[in-house]
C-alpha cells in the first residue's frame, strides 16, 4: 500500500485515540527455560498521544528493560507490546531514544552526528529520508532551537556535557519521530545543566507533540517532565503505584519544589525505600 492510500486509514486511526504505546500484561524473562529469571511480569499500560511518561524503582526493577520491549529491541516473552496500535515485532523506525551517554561518534562533526539517523533510513530505503540538502537544513534549524547555533562544524571534544546531550536529543528528533525514549538522559550532567535540559525537553515538547518514555532515578525530574509517574516494584518487575502529576504546564522548578512537589516527591521515596531496604 502506498504512502498517500494509508494516510486516511492513518489519520482515522488516530483519531479514535489509539494511545501511542499499550502494554497487556506483558513479561520478560532471559535465561534459558531451565534457568529463566523473570525481570518483568504483568505489566499493562497505555500512554496517550503527546504526553510524557516516567519509570521509577529501584535498581534491577526492569526500567530499561521496558524501553527496549517498547522499542522493538527485545522481545517481550509474554503479553504484547503494541506501538500506534500495532504489535511490536522487531526493532521500531519511528522511535528516537537518547542514554545516559551521549555517544556520539568523535570522527563526525556536531552536524554529522545529528544526521547520522537520516542515513541509516535512507539506507534502508525509509521514504522519510529527504534529499540530502533537505536533512542538513533541518538538523542545522534543530541545533539552533538547541542553543547550539553555528556550533555545527565543532568536534565532539570540542563541547561540554550539557552541550553533548543536547547533540544527542537532535540526534533523537532528526527523523521527527513520534515516540522519543530517554534512558536517565540528564543523569551524568551537573544539577544546574540537568535542570536546564529539563526546561529544554518541556519546550521541545510543546513544539514538536511527540510522545515521550522517561527512565530515571531522580524523581524530581519525573515530576517535572512526566504527565504520569509508573513506580515499579522488583523481583520480578512490576508496576506497583501510579502517579498522576497535577502540576499545570508549562512547569517551573518552583512548582517541583512546592509544597504538592514535595509530597509527592516524599510519597514515592517511601513507596521505593522498602524494595531497596530489601534488595540489600
Amino acid at each position: 500500500m502506498s504512502t498517500e492510500s494509508a494516510r486516511p486509514v492513518e489519520e482515522s486511526r488516530l483519531a479514535r485515540g489509539v494511545p501511542a504505546v499499550a502494554l497487556r500484561d506483558v513479561g520478560y524473562a532471559y535465561g534459558t527455560c531451565g534457568t529463566a529469571t523473570q525481570a518483568l511480569a504483568g505489566v499493562s499500560l497505555e500512554v496517550p498521544r503527546g504526553g510524557t511518561v516516567a519509570f521509577v524503582g529501584p535498581s534491577g526493577c526492569g526500567k530499561s528493560t521496558l524501553l527496549k520491549l517498547i522499542s522493538g529491541l527485545l522481545p517481550a516473552t509474554a503479553g504484547v507490546v503494541a506501538v500506534d496500535g500495532r504489535p511490536v515485532a522487531g526493532p521500531l523506525t519511528n522511535v528516537g531514544m537518547a542514554f545516559q551517554n551521549p555517544v556520539l561518534l568523535p570522527w563526525r562533526s556536531v552536524l554529522d552526528n545529528v544526521l547520522l539517523p537520516l542515513e541509516i533510513l535512507r539506507e534502508n530505503g525509509d521514504s522519510r529520508a529527504l534529499a540530502p540538502d533537505g536533512w542538513r537544513d533541518r538538523a542545522v534549524a534543530l541545533l539552533a532551537t538547541v542553543g547550539l547555533g553555528g556550533a555545527e562544524r565543532r568536534q565532539p571534544r570540542e563541547l561540554s556535557g550539557g552541550m553533548r546531550q543536547r547533540v544527542s536529543l537532535c540526534r533523537a528528533l532528526i527523523h521527527q519521530p513520534a515516540l522519543l525514549l530517554l534512558d536517565e538522559p540528564f543523569a551524568a550532567l551537573d544539577a544546574f545543566t540537568r535542570e536546564e535540559m529539563w526546561e529544554l525537553y518541556q519546550r521541545l515538547r510543546a513544539e514538536r507533540e511527540f510522545t515521550g518514555v522517561l527512565v530515571t532515578h531522580d524523581l524530581r525530574e519525573a515530576i517535572y517532565l512526566a504527565d504520569t509517574i509508573y513506580v515499579l516494584a522488583s523481583d520480578p518487575g512490576r508496576l506497583a503505584h501510579t502517579h498522576r502529576v497535577a502540576l499545570p504546564r508549562p512547569r517551573s522548578l518552583t512548582q517541583v519544589y512546592g509544597p504538592e512537589g514535595s509530597e509527592l516527591m516524599r510519597l514515592m521515596r517511601e513507596q521505593i525505600r522498602p524494595a531497596r531496604e530489601s534488595a540489600a
